[in-house]
């Protein structure tokens, strides 16, 4: 006799049942009811036992549920689940998660062709394998990885459904590239670097990237600086970092705050310090397009070579040539700095942030004194005044 148990990520009753072959089969009763639920995973193992097809049993199934619950069983194919998973995600995630639950849901949708408008139960294993070593044969690991992690949150979700009984991405495992090359690890700019950046440099670059290597801060939070953030009296500057959400309030390093006070800063406190960069990302644009921008400066400093835009034919996921310096180097040039001048690391912490809880508590006992004196510790690696900078 078919028996009933509950699972642990569904609110309805599960069967459990032995097919023709002697196999122990799963399927979910759609139902709460557990007197409803026997009689349906009765019908399960009914219909399993004659050896009718896949069709045949969920007709059946179908008409033992419309009799006892009332309702119609529901149908979803895979596309079809995807689109209200898709739909269900929006109000949940940012824009770039959606747009990447977009794209890896479509490529699986493509891989199944006319098996995406089938039961979304009738997918297996072997499929998901199928799409994952597809890619693997051209795209890098961890983007069939990222692929294969979305594969398994939205069969999960069908899981929670009822809608599946078995996950078939539970026993599909990710891939491991055995052929990458090592990724050149980021390092800080010299002082005669950082002067051949700025000599390239526009004025808001310029800004910018001071910003950058004197408080050390990530360029997607320098470029959404506006006048109200910065405090000349005081010689500080707050921010509510994207990254984390945390509120900082920093000092400014003298040479930095002599450059302030040299340019023509907005009279609006709404207004942003650089508004062509502000306006990027307003515009919905990801700081990658930003950190291109600088990526070009960088060429034109004869630190990096220019970006060839002719098409190499391995796509947008394949594996990137990385470079160690990016706006991000100005982050570490920040960090080596306050130590060679002898900063205690917990008060360099403190000024330039970092993400980890543990390290967040180290610098929260940092005063204001300490704080000043680490960005007073900054060695002049520009001239100070806008018109020698220009």
């Amino acid at each position: 006799m078919a028996f009933l148990y509950k699972h642990t990520e569904s609110r309805y009753w599960y069967a459990g049942f032995i097919d023709l072959s002697g196999k122990r089969r799963n399927r979910s009763t759609r139902t709460t009811n557990r007197k409803e639920a026997q009689k349906v995973a009765d019908a399960f193992e009914e219909a399993s036992r004659k050896h009718r097809t896949a069709r045949q049993v969920r007709q059946v199934i179908s008409e033992m549920h419309k009799e006892i619950t009332g309702e119609d069983l529901p149908s979803l194919s895979t596309a079809d689940f995807v689109t209200s998973w898709l739909e269900r995600k929006a109000p949940e995630t940012s824009k770039a998660t959606q747009d990447f639950y977009r794209s890896a849901t479509s490529k699986f949708l493509k891989f199944l062709g006319d098996a995406k408008d089938k039961h979304i139960e009738t997918v297996t294993a072997k499929q998901i394998l199928g799409f994952r070593n597809m890619e693997a044969k051209t795209l890098a690991a961890p983007t069939v990885n990222h692929d294969l992690k979305c594969l398994r949150m939205l069969f999960k979700a069908a899981r929670r459904e009822g809608l599946i009984s078995e996950d078939p991405t539970e026993f599909v495992d990710t891939v491991r590239s055995t052929e990458r090359k090592p990724v050149p690890k980021r390092r800080p700019f010299t002082m005669d670097e950082l002067r051949k950046v700025v000599e390239n440099c526009d004025q808001e670059w310029k800004s910018m990237t001071l910003f950058g290597l004197y408080t050390g801060q990530r360029l997607g939070d320098i470029a959404t600086i506006v006048r109200s953030d910065i405090d000349m009296d005081r010689g500080t500057f707050k921010i509510i970092t994207r990254k984390t959400q945390r509120l900082m309030v920093i000092p400014l390093a003298p040479p930095l705050l002599e450059f302030l006070k040299e340019v023509s800063l907005p009279k609006d406190p709404n207004d942003p310090i650089h508004p062509e960069s502000h306006a990027v990302l307003a515009a919905g644009k990801k700081t990658s397009t930003l950190s291109g921008r600088f990526i070009r400066i960088l060429a034109a400093a004869g630190l990096r070579e220019k970006k060839d835009h002719n098409s190499t034919g391995k796509g947008r996921s394949a594996q990137r040539t990385s470079n160690p310096l990016s706006f991000h180097s100005l982050r570490h040039t920040a960090t080596t700095l306050l130590h060679e001048a002898g900063v205690p690391p917990s008060v360099a912490q403190a000024l330039i942030g970092h993400d980890s809880e543990a390290i967040h508590q180290v610098y929260v006992s940092v005063g204001d004194t300490a704080l000043k004196q680490a960005a007073a510790s900054f060695p002049r690696v520009a001239p100070a005044t806008a018109s020698q900078l220009s």
